[in-house]
């Protein structure tokens, strides 16, 4: 999964970019509302970590632009701004979910899976398909009950895919969840990761759709 982080601290930036890609979460980071807004038009993202207070321009700005455009990606709002009001004008802009600093970082990585989870359309906790089970909480996988183990970029290919069974992404949109800003694309990373996959969980749990991308099977 791919996700914006915009946070202008440092410190803070710092450590929550630290810990996203720990979860095996590709991650890009900004520091201020321009360059928020410059990301989320012309980048895909599966969440948006969402500071208010932010330079050059607001985070409530940058989040009604994004609505306007009828974006749908999820928004996760972290601010020190703690009041009732700000806390509603946040959620009425459009934000899908909030969390107020100095956060606890098990919370706010709960909360980022909720809102994956609801953007996939799921409410369970764990993904279970044709015998292929996977707890993004825990990172637990298991194959007909035996549990398998999963490198993380084999991970972050595997669970888009198994969140929306029939739904086709591309080797691009793959590589998207794999690389952040800055990381090396390696040219064959997703056919790699594709393989490893079926050798571990069942060849015919990924399928090849020619010309167009990888998906799972919807029965």
């Amino acid at each position: 999964m791919r996700l914006l982080l915009v946070e202008d601290d440092t410190m803070i930036g710092e450590t929550v970019q630290d810990l996203l890609r720990a979860e095996h979460y590709a991650v890009d980071w900004v520091r201020d509302g321009d360059a928020a807004d410059t990301a989320l038009r012309t980048q895909t993202y599966d969440l948006v970590l969402l500071d208010l207070g932010l330079p050059r321009r607001d985070g409530l700005e940058v989040l009604r632009a994004l609505r306007a455009r009828k974006n749908r990606t999820p928004v996760l709002v972290a601010t020190a701004r703690d009041g009732v009001a700000q806390r509603i004008a946040g959620l009425d802009a459009g934000a899908d979910d909030y969390v107020l600093k100095p956060y606890d970082l098990d919370e706010l990585l709960a909360r980022i899976r909720a809102l994956l989870r609801r953007a996939a359309g799921r409410a369970e906790p764990v993904y279970e398909h044709r015998g292929v089970s996977i707890a993004p909480a825990t990172r637990e996988a298991s194959v007909n009950g035996s549990p398998v183990q999963l490198s993380s970029r084999e991970w972050a290919v595997l669970e888009p895919l198994l969140a929306r069974p029939g739904s086709v992404l591309s080797r691009a949109q793959l590589e998207e969840k794999l690389y952040g800003w800055g990381e090396e694309i390696n040219s064959n990373a997703v056919e790699v990761y594709i393989h490893g996959l079926r050798k571990k969980l069942g060849a015919e749990l990924l399928l090849n759709v020619r010309g167009v991308g990888y998906m799972v099977p919807r029965q």
